[in-house]
């Protein structure tokens, strides 16, 4: 007995050094426990710890509330911010539209700011037609920790959209203090029409995603929010000489709905078109190829479905369009896909499942726009090319998948990893829940 419990000690020790490394072992699958930590929301798009030690988390809803989740697990009635006045009107059936991101400052403990952003209706001034003003805004607590001052607001960047789709929508402070803000190429399709300014690749009309001088859209920007009026361009910016628009960061992209920071490492899940989803890392002065490519594929504005043989591989002046680490099929491609829309998501960092850890923990809004059939994903990296994706299976939810369409994958301050969702396709209802990912059995 004392042997064969020695070998059973020594078989788990193993097994757990080997799950710690994120190498191969009977404990390394591919399968998690959803438990449900927030329910009763709307449309739950990401959740942010506070950087207080207090271990809240503030689950943002599209509606234009944010919800404060205790430690203990009560989800607080009364919102710590209600934005539901100044959002535009949103359509119940579907929209992208809404209050979309949040953003604590790095010393919030001490100064009690942060930032958010929604869809303002259209501002005076705006081209006649368009659609609504994206807004970049900051606020106070009030003396109540719990309870912003609505009174508050300083808009620092209003950026109008000729479309109601594609907004973007992530802040996020980077490991430098500087906030960036990940913008939609303005809505429509293709990036062309409406809105949509002419760029230098003549195949496709139209680009505000290849556009660095007439529009911040389609790009991830970087700003100063500690200095200037309403803030400061960070003088290594790539474009701050004159040569583009001094907030852009990045550019090339359709739809960076989620945006994330692992390190220094900046990822940005894209939604594609028709035929690909993609996740990048996104490096200073980076083009990502959008409406030239989508994903590492030639794209087509004129017909999506199917992608061209040839298309440029540098923009003018010899900048090269990058390519994504991940991609994968979207759904609508004959013989199908992992599903229709990127969710971009987290390094995983955390402790519950070692397996995971220094992998990129992601989801899909859905395989199907009728029922809720949202995806969870895991990609790892490899030493040359494109990362290795992988399904998750959910242990306790039907079928082992979700059941739910994934509106965000979001990682609180420990590093564990947090999936919202929601059973409607639009705004509208009560079916919103937030999950966090677990060890199966746990």
């Amino acid at each position: 007995m004392r042997k064969l419990s020695s070998i059973l000690l020594l078989t788990q020790m193993f097994t757990f050094a080997l799950a710690a490394r994120g190498q191969s072992g009977p404990s390394d699958t591919m399968t998690v426990r959803a438990r449900q930590v927030a329910a009763n929301l709307t449309a739950p798009v990401t959740l942010v710890e506070s950087p207080d030690r207090s271990h809240r988390l503030f689950i943002v809803d599209q509606i234009g509330v944010i919800r404060v989740l205790l430690p203990g697990g009560r989800l607080l009635d009364e919102p710590f911010l209600d934005v539901r006045d100044r959002l535009v009107d949103l359509q119940t059936d579907f929209d992208e539209r809404g209050l979309l991101g949040l953003a604590f400052h790095p010393e919030y403990a001490e100064n009690g700011r942060f930032f958010v952003f929604y869809s303002a209706p259209l501002r005076d001034g705006a081209p006649a037609g368009w659609n609504c003003t994206s807004t970049i805004s900051e606020f106070l607590v009030s003396n109540n920790p719990n309870r912003a001052d609505p009174a508050s607001e300083r808009i620092l960047l209003q950026v109008d959209k000729p479309q109601f789709n594609h907004n973007g929508g992530t802040i996020a402070f980077g490991p430098d203090g500087k906030l960036y803000i990940s913008l939609g190429d303005g809505g429509g399709a293709n990036d062309i029409g409406l809105g949509h300014v002419e760029d230098w690749f003549a195949d496709n009309e139209g680009g505000n995603g290849q556009d660095i001088t007439d529009n911040l859209l389609g790009s991830i920007l970087r700003i100063d929010i500690d200095a200037g009026a309403p803030y400061a361009i960070p003088p290594d910016n790539p474009f701050a000489d004159g040569a583009g628009l001094d907030e852009v960061w990045a550019y090339g992209f359709r739809n960076p709905y989620r945006i994330s920071f692992d390190g220094d490492r900046l990822f940005a899940g894209d939604a594609g078109q028709v035929l690909w989803e993609e996740v990048s890392i996104v490096v200073k002065g980076g083009n990502y190829g959008w409406n030239v490519k989508e994903g590492t594929h030639c794209f087509d504005a004129e017909n999506a479905s199917v992608s061209p043989a040839e298309c440029p591989a540098f923009a003018p002046g010899g900048v090269p369009l990058r390519n994504p680490i991940i991609e994968y099929p979207n759904a609508r491609q004959t013989g199908g896909g992992l599903g229709l829309v990127v969710v971009g998501g987290h390094v995983y960092r955390g402790r519950d499942l070692p397996q995971f850890r220094g992998r990129y923990v992601f989801g899909d809004w859905s395989r199907s726009f009728v029922e809720p059939d949202g995806s969870l994903l895991v990609a790892s990296p490899r030493r040359r090319g494109p990362w290795k994706i992988q399904e998750l299976r959910v242990q306790n939810r039907p079928n082992g998948r979700l059941g739910h369409f994934v509106l965000g994958v979001s990682r609180d301050g420990r590093g564990e990893i947090y999936v919202l969702t929601s059973d409607s396709v639009g705004p509208s209802g009560n079916t919103g829940r937030v999950y966090k990912l677990m060890r199966p059995g746990s």
